[in-house]
């Protein structure tokens, strides 16, 4: 299954990542732009005008694009390359998933809390587990993900998972089926291959 939590099919187009050369499903890359002074900036939406130069929504790839310089080529044109753009890009992508969480709980589709998450999992309601990175393993381990490919996420911090909830700290979250789920479980594979730093 490519990152992005999708399953490749003939109706997803491919884009060659600069950094690896390989040609994947647009759900598991990351859509870079030319914006003012010829800079590199990330088109996480894919909305930006102008050619498109796609990564790999993996930490070693944009590191590899980053230091060998290869946006030029995938550009085809002189750019500037801010040394500090896998740091900027998975600041962006945390705070699209902590905004697009926060509009899941607000559209009723997002629990949070220990024992209402369970009760979701139990009913089969709850389609995505979303755990803090910094959480007790032990309690955490209490919760089975449901049943499916890249049904869970621990990448975010009890903390900026709290900011969706607009809570201090959130350790136990859960998505219900729609539309804003299919994102959240999107973009959370997306930052899954940029995050190291977990708690």
């Amino acid at each position: 299954m490519p990152r992005g939590g999708r399953t490749k099919t003939r109706e997803v187009s491919e884009r060659r990542c600069i950094a690896t050369g390989a040609s994947q499903p647009k759900p598991g890359l990351i859509r870079f732009a030319i914006g003012p002074g010829n800079a590199v900036v990330p088109d996480l939406a894919e909305k930006l005008p102008g050619r498109g130069i796609w990564v790999s929504a993996e930490r070693a790839a944009l590191t590899r694009a980053v230091k060998k310089n290869l946006f030029p080529r995938g550009a085809k044109a002189p750019v500037v390359t801010p040394p500090d753009l896998v740091a900027e890009v998975e600041a962006l992508l945390t705070h699209r998933l902590i905004s697009l969480v926060s509009l899941a709980r607000k559209a009723g589709q997002a629990l949070a809390g220990a024992e209402k998450v369970k009760s979701g999992l139990m009913s089969e309601s709850i389609v995505f587990l979303l755990q803090a990175a910094d959480g007790s393993l032990r309690e955490k381990a209490r919760l089975r993900p449901p049943e499916g490919e890249f049904s869970h996420f621990d990448g975010l911090t009890a903390a900026e998972l709290g900011l969706a909830f607009g809570r201090d700290r959130v350790i136990h979250a859960g998505l219900i089926a729609g539309g804003l789920s299919d994102q959240v479980r999107y973009e959370s594979a997306r930052l899954d291959g940029l995050r190291v730093n977990r708690g």
